[in-house]
């Protein structure tokens, strides 16, 4: 019996599973799901509708939430702009600009977006990797949220 007991508390001494970047479609089924631990951060790319350039929405995990934490917008294009007081402003050396130190955590570690097409190309960058939200699920509306070992156990 106390091997048995000794087993139990490795097992509940052990890291706890890592957190999950996932996007969710309409039914809630996976269409992404990667590995997000402690600290790990990600952006939202998206090609702007009107100009077609790249604008960034970055977040990071921290202690188990979702916070945004800057924004990359190359111009001050239609609808985009820095709102006073949130964060700040830094040039970004080529004409455009971050939007540094938001620190946002996103309500409920979750946000729905609608997909746009492959002319805006919605997609996950994490590290050099990339994932095309419309490859996968275009004029469709998805989750994007940070989910815990816990909430897969819910």
């Amino acid at each position: 019996m106390p091997a048995l007991l000794s087993c139990l508390s490795v097992v509940a001494m052990a890291d706890p599973a890592p957190a999950r970047l996932e996007v969710l479609d309409a039914d809630d089924e996976p269409l992404v799901a990667l590995a997000m631990p402690e600290g790990g951060r990600w952006c939202l790319e998206w090609n702007h509708s009107v100009e077609g350039f790249a604008v960034l929405d970055c977040y990071r995990h921290d202690e188990g939430r979702m916070v945004l934490e800057r924004s990359h917008l190359p111009d001050f294009a239609a609808g985009l702009d820095h709102v006073l007081g949130r964060g700040r402003q830094v040039s970004d050396g080529q004409g455009g600009y971050w939007i540094e130190d938001i620190d946002e955590p996103v309500p409920g570690n979750a946000y729905v977006l609608r997909v746009g097409s492959m002319r805006v190309d919605h997609r996950l960058v994490v590290g050099t990797r990339r994932v095309s939200l419309s490859a996968l699920a275009a004029g469709e509306r998805v989750t994007v949220r940070l989910s815990s070992a816990d909430d897969a156990r819910e």
